[in-house]
């Protein structure tokens, strides 16, 4: 008797001990358990509180200015479907924003070409100078419609989501609309790059449902559901990449390679663009952090908002986007030092770190190369950075 409670003990052991090598400890070093955030370029800050519950920035390199995709901090606790907030009372609002940090200016630009009742809550966007005309904008916008028909619950059906393509002229203060996306395909999307020509573009879904357990079950159980669309005004929309495991931000580089961040896994997919607009899998950079969304500067390092805490973020901070919340930023680059030739490909930097004080829940991160400026966005107000890390 004694001997085989000893060997159920043996085999629960080694089970155990299986169960925390192939997933506890990358579960644990995922959430940050015992990680200690370091004060990291938090000191030359500015914050510009105009602009509140932005997910998304993008910058203009030429004039320096920054395109922000954005809401206010009680719309989004009520209406963002990516966390399942579906109280349509919060949606619709939303607006996109161009700050000036040379004037410190805000101007909120106005939708063009669309009907009286149209529908905007932001999440993941992209702003493309056009191929023919430096002064011609294309600026493409995941919209998380509620969903459209009467008696319709969101609760039930999910937010009715589409992608937006726009055009805006330097200097104006409108959006121009030029396509509405409305595919099968679009099932939860949530970052998106275009094309230079306001054709085209790529979109990331973060889960392989709109609602439902198996949407919730999906990153601990590491399924692959989720994929990279691609649209095409005059071919639709098809699946350029599945298979992929909780798919967040999308970034594309000067020479066209694609970049996707999975929240869960703390890596960054590295993807090749077909003939056919397939995408191929690469490379992975594995960064140990969950991350947002992504961006790449003028000298092609990338830019990772991550989440040194997520469950903070997912808790409390969620519920409450005045809770503090620890932010992080990554930045990527081809290792060109003697580790290289061990196999260490890529270069991961803390550009910047902070407690939640300075930077709290920050979803998205960009840098200006020509004027040495990180700005960094998250529920509250946009933060500009003076020096970062780098």
């Amino acid at each position: 008797m004694a001997r085989m409670v000893f060997n159920a003990l043996a085999v629960l052991a080694a089970i155990a001990a299986a169960f925390y090598q192939f997933y506890l400890k990358d579960v644990l070093v995922l959430i940050g358990y015992n990680r200690v955030i370091e004060p990291i370029g938090n000191k030359d800050c500015h914050h510009i509180p105009e602009l509140r519950a932005c997910e998304k920035i993008s910058l203009h390199q030429p004039s320096g200015r920054l395109f922000l995709a954005c809401s206010e901090p009680n719309r989004r606790t009520q209406w963002l479907p990516a966390g399942e907030r579906l109280n349509k009372a919060g949606a619709s609002q939303d607006y996109v924003a161009i700050y000036d940090p040379t004037t410190s200016k805000v101007a909120k630009l106005k939708f063009s070409g669309v009907d009286e009742n149209f529908d905007f809550s932001s999440h993941g966007m992209d702003v493309v100078p056009s191929a023919s005309n430096p002064s011609e904008l294309f600026v493409y916008l995941v919209n998380h419609r509620p969903p459209r028909g009467l008696g319709l619950d969101p609760q039930e059906t999910g937010a009715d989501s589409v992608l937006e393509i726009f055009q805006h002229k330097l200097g104006s203060n409108t959006l121009t609309h030029i396509k509405t996306f409305e595919s099968p395909l679009i099932i939860s999307p949530n970052d998106v790059v275009g094309s230079d020509d306001g054709t085209s573009l790529y979109f990331t879904n973060d889960h392989g449902q709109k609602l439902g357990i198996a949407r919730r079950l999906d990153p601990i159980l590491k399924r692959k559901s989720t994929s990279v669309v691609y649209c095409n005004i005059k071919t639709g929309c098809k699946y350029a990449i599945q298979n992929m495991i909780s798919n967040n931000g999308i970034a594309r580089a000067l020479n066209g390679t694609l970049y996707v961040a999975a929240t869960w896994p703390g890596t960054i997919s590295v993807l090749e663009e077909q003939s056919d607009n397939t995408l191929v899998i690469t490379d992975y950079i594995k960064t140990e952090y969950p991350m947002d969304n992504l961006s790449i500067d003028s000298e092609g390092h990338v830019w990772a908002a991550a989440f040194p805490k997520v469950l903070k973020i997912v808790g409390d901070h969620f519920k409450d986007p005045k809770v503090a919340c620890p932010s992080t930023v990554l930045r990527l680059s081809v290792n060109t030092g003697p580790n290289a030739f061990y196999g260490d490909k890529y270069k991961i930097e803390k550009a910047f770190e902070d407690d939640g004080h300075v930077a709290s829940g920050s979803t998205s991160a960009i840098y200006d190369v020509q004027r040495k400026k990180l700005f960094i966005h998250g529920p509250l107000y946009l933060v500009s950075i003076g020096s970062p890390n780098p």
